[in-house]
């Protein structure tokens, strides 16, 4: 399939490795100038050069602190100093830490309100004045939206904030032609997937490869997902040919999420 995304200009924060690349591939593998960010420049300088020669694509790599407004600006103004208008933005930025309720701070809270809901109202309003009639975002959330994860209290709340911003501009945006979604992943084949493992595995007593081997138990096709399979969706819903969905959240998860609706 086509997904009509040749010359398209797309940000995608948080991309040099992990979901947000994942998506920013499938983007210039299917022809979209990808502009990229994350907080440490080698690695997003690695990224972008990575994707430009594998896939023939403009890229363009920026090192941004998501937490900080004048970083959001500096890198969508570069983006559009550049290439002239932004097409599609894809919304992520790395996971607050884990916790229970009890071991979380107020400090714990105002950072991770920051790192997540803060950093999606950033991207989106300095985005939202450079993007034509038919450009798309989309929100990198989590299951805990909609299943609550334990010991992810921080995310929990976070995200489904974000979710409701989506739902929310979805009504607003509607009229001048630009579509926002979320993304939904499951146990997705990541840095912060192993992570959360080793955490399992420290507070069980088991080997970090029985927690893999417990997580994918619980999945109906009974392996993680990959950054490509998430990616192509993510592709598939920043481009026009999803010209037509809008104020939806996607799963992708393998079946693993019980709720028959959300």
């Amino acid at each position: 399939m086509d997904l009509e995304l040749n010359n398209k200009v797309a940000l995608v924060a948080a991309a040099s490795k992990g979901l947000g690349y994942g998506i920013a591939k499938a983007l210039a593998e299917n022809g979209a100038k990808v502009s990229l960010c994350s907080r440490t420049d080698s690695n997003v300088q690695q990224a972008a050069q990575t994707l430009n020669t594998e896939t023939g694509s403009e890229t363009l790599g920026t090192a941004c602190d998501l937490r900080d407004a004048n970083s959001i600006q500096n890198w969508v103004d570069s983006t559009v100093a550049k290439w002239g208008q932004i097409d599609a933005l894809l919304v992520n930025a790395g996971g607050p830490p884990a916790g229970f309720f009890s071991e979380l701070s107020d400090d714990d809270w105002q950072s991770a309100f920051e790192l997540t809901l803060m950093s999606t109202i950033r991207m989106i309003r300095a985005t939202l004045p450079h993007m034509p009639s038919g450009s798309a975002i989309l929100t990198i959330t989590s299951s805990s939206i909609i299943e609550p994860i334990p010991r992810l209290g921080l995310s929990t709340v976070m995200r489904a904030g974000v979710n409701g911003l989506v739902k929310t501009l979805a009504d607003e945006l509607a009229s001048d032609g630009i579509r926002i979604n979320n993304i939904i992943p499951g146990r997705i084949e990541t840095d912060r997937t192993r992570s959360l493992d080793a955490g399992v595995a420290k507070r069980l007593g088991i080997t970090q490869e029985e927690a893999k081997t417990r997580s994918e138990q619980a999945i109906p096709m009974k392996r993680l997902g990959t950054t490509d399979e998430f990616g192509r969706t993510g592709a598939f819903l920043l481009s026009p040919v999803s010209s037509y969905i809008t104020g939806t959240s996607f799963r992708v998860d393998g079946g693993k999420t019980r709720a028959i609706s959300g």
